[in-house]
Formats: structure tokens, C-alpha cells, sequence
């Protein structure tokens, strides 16, 4: 009994060391993230130059890396991501030069740049300078050529000027991806008179046309007409958009032709584990050059970005339901989680709209219907519209 009390209270001593072991690792997670890694912010936006050569000037209070996401070449829009970086509420204002206009946002956990420029240009260099020379903070540079320019000889040097941070209300419109589920080969559930792959296009294409007449968004379609896009595409083409918003429409069916009601699905905290199938292997969201920066700080970063997405996923899902359970019947149970593939960026906010059962008449009957089908879309462009006004009153707190 003695041996058996020894050997009990050093199995109790093993574990106590174990979980304060733990406890260390943890507390040093942490500190990490909160030590070298901490957010910090933007302090001020500048321009210089003319419309041959500007520089962009951006005041940060640390060190930050940044990764060209779009080089503006297609639709003369320049998108800079900056990990780490925090923003209280979209900053915005007019340009200089070769920036028509300039915005930067919340993103993936992160900031991000955007630049509408105001003629063909091309990003020449980005770099970080240090404080010095009687400058506080760190200043992270972004110099314009236009192309074709003609070299400007003789040329006096650029002065910067302090562009505010705080400018009137000129905002750069945001980018919603839909998704029309299944096509071509795959024709998706089957009704008596249509087929899912035919409904969610019609629907898709209301849906887009409802936005793009606000003036306030920028739609992009994973697919515009009967063909087949794989899955993995459908994510990719939301993050090379830098998308602010994922909805992919569907219509579903079931073995009850009684069963009838819309749902919306976002992603379910076991399926967060799949992410790294969608990430490149030079995604920023793991890979930012920060000074001091390991593999399990990143970690934790895109931890944070995933659950950021989550949450903002979630709280579109509950307007998307308030508004479409205005037009349609929805399931009791219409917010679900799953694993589905299209759900799986880390850095976009997405759900998945299932419309109704092509396998119930009534369900059917009205996504068939064009003024029906119009009706439902309607409701998802009013819960999209309330999503983005929310947001921007959080932000401004």
C-alpha cells in the first residue's frame, strides 16, 4: 500500500507538472502574439508626384510586411494586403497623381490597400523604412510608374504631402462573389420541370444585376453560363478577388416531397481543420516575413483571421435568414454548419443559401417562377446591404 502511495503521489506530482507545463506553453503563445506580433495601426496616408511617377506613403506605428494581391494591371485597382495591421473603421480619400482614390479596410486579419488608379500604371518597388531622419514611425512605400510614360528629365524631386486619414465619404465599392452551385456535367438536384444547375444561374444572375444597380458593389460570378467549375476554383476565384463577401446558391432535395424550406450553411468548427487545402503555399496568412515571427505565431494569426471569418460569416447568415424567411418558408433548423468546400477560406466571410427543395412542388413552384425567384434575391440583396451598413457601424465605434 505504501509502494502504491508513492507511486500515486508521483503520478499526481507527473501531472501537475504537466498541466502547469502546458499552462507555460500557452501563457507563451500568447505572449508571443501579443509581444512582437501585436496589431498595431495606421497613423497617416501621403502622396507625392505626378501622374508619370507617385509614391504612396503609408505612416505605420511598427514594422509591418505587405503582399502585392493585385498589381492592377486588369482593372487599374491595386490591392496591398498588411498582416498585422489594425484599422478602427475604413479610412478613405482622394489621391494623387496616379491614385484616383485610396481605402484601406479590415481584411483577413489584417489590413488592406486598396488603390483605383487613374491611368495604366505599374507598381515599381515596396519597401519598409525605419525611423530616422526625424521620422517617428515606420513608413511603408509604394512607388507608381505609369506605362508608357515618357521620362520626365530633369524633373524636380516629388514632395510628399499629408493626404487625411479621415477624408469625405468616397468609398470603393465591395466585392461580392456568387456562386451559382453545380453546372454543366453536374445538374445538382432535379425537379419536376428544372434542374438545380438552372435555378441557381437564373438566380445568380438576378442577384448580381440587383447589386451592380445599387453602384455600391463589384460582383464577380464563379460561372456566368451552363459549364462545370470545380470546387476548389470556386474558392480561389473568391480570394484572387479579394472578396468582402462568398454566397453560393443552391436548392436542395430530400426523400419527403413534404420537406420544404430554405437554409443557410456556414462552416462548422471541425471542417476549419481542412483549411489549408485552399491555401497557396505562399499565402500571407502563414507566411508573412515579420521580424521575429515563427511558424506558430503565423499560426495563431490565421487562427484569429479564421475565427474572424467565422463570426462575420454567422452574423450574415442570421440576416440572410431574417430576410429571406420574409418571401419563402425555411427549415426549423435554417442556420447549420458543415464541412462544404466552398466554405473553407480563411480570410472571406462565406455562406452556402440552400433556396428550397427542387424534390417539394411549392418550393419548386416559386424558385421556377421568375417573379418569385426575383423576390428571394431581392431579400438576399436587402440582407447583404444590412450586413455591410452594420459593419460599418461597428467599425465607427
Amino acid at each position: 500500500m505504501g509502494g502504491g502511495l508513492i507511486k500515486a503521489v508521483r503520478t499526481g506530482w507527473a501531472k501537475a507538472i504537466l498541466i502547469v507545463g502546458a499552462v507555460s506553453l500557452v501563457g507563451v503563445a500568447v505572449a508571443m502574439a501579443q509581444g512582437p506580433a501585436a496589431p498595431s495601426g495606421v497613423q497617416k496616408v501621403r502622396f507625392g508626384g505626378d501622374r508619370n511617377e507617385t509614391r504612396v506613403v503609408i505612416d505605420l506605428d511598427r514594422a509591418a510586411a505587405g503582399k502585392l494581391l493585385a498589381d492592377g494591371a486588369l482593372d487599374r485597382r491595386v490591392v496591398i494586403a498588411l498582416p498585422n495591421i489594425t484599422v478602427s473603421g475604413d479610412l478613405q480619400g482622394a489621391g494623387q497623381g496616379l491614385v484616383e482614390r485610396w481605402l484601406i479596410d479590415e481584411a483577413a486579419g489584417g489590413a488592406r490597400l486598396r488603390l483605383d488608379l487613374s491611368a495604366k500604371a505599374e507598381v515599381r518597388r515596396r519597401f519598409l523604412l525605419p525611423p530616422g531622419d526625424g521620422a517617428t514611425a515606420y513608413r511603408y512605400v509604394i512607388d507608381l510608374k505609369a506605362v508608357d510614360a515618357p521620362a520626365a528629365r530633369g524633373a524636380p524631386r516629388p514632395i510628399l504631402v499629408s493626404a487625411p486619414v479621415k477624408a469625405p465619404p468616397l468609398r470603393l465599392k465591395k466585392v461580392i462573389v456568387i456562386d451559382a452551385g453545380h453546372g454543366g456535367k453536374d445538374p445538382g438536384s432535379s425537379g419536376a420541370s428544372a434542374s438545380e444547375k438552372d435555378i441557381t444561374l437564373a438566380a445568380a444572375k438576378l442577384l448580381k444585376a440587383r447589386l451592380e444597380k445599387s453602384g455600391r458593389y463589384q460582383v464577380v460570378m464563379t460561372r456566368d453560363t451552363d459549364t462545370f467549375v470545380p470546387l476548389e476554383s470556386r474558392v480561389q476565384i473568391a480570394r484572387r478577388a479579394d472578396a468582402d463577401l462568398f454566397i453560393s446558391l443552391h436548392a436542395d432535395s430530400g426523400p419527403d416531397v413534404a420537406t420544404r424550406g430554405a437554409s443557410v450553411y456556414t462552416l462548422s468548427d471541425k471542417a476549419t481543420e481542412r483549411v489549408n487545402q485552399v491555401l497557396n503555399k505562399d499565402d500571407w496568412l502563414i507566411n508573412a516575413s515579420m521580424p521575429g515571427r515563427d511558424r506558430a505565431v503565423s499560426q495563431i494569426l490565421m487562427d484569429l483571421s479564421q475565427r474572424v471569418t467565422k463570426n462575420r460569416s454567422a452574423a450574415f447568415a442570421e440576416m440572410l435568414l431574417q430576410q429571406v424567411g420574409e418571401e419563402t418558408s425555411l427549415l426549423r433548423r435554417s442556420h447549420r454548419d458543415a464541412g462544404f468546400y466552398v466554405l473553407l477560406a480563411p480570410d472571406v466571410p462565406a455562406v452556402l443559401l440552400e433556396m428550397g427543395f427542387m424534390t417539394n412542388v411549392e418550393d419548386e413552384r416559386l424558385l421556377n417562377d421568375p417573379d418569385g425567384r426575383a423576390r428571394v434575391m431581392n431579400a438576399v440583396g436587402d440582407s447583404i446591404e444590412a450586413y455591410f451598413a452594420t459593419q460599418t457601424k461597428l467599425a465607427s465605434r
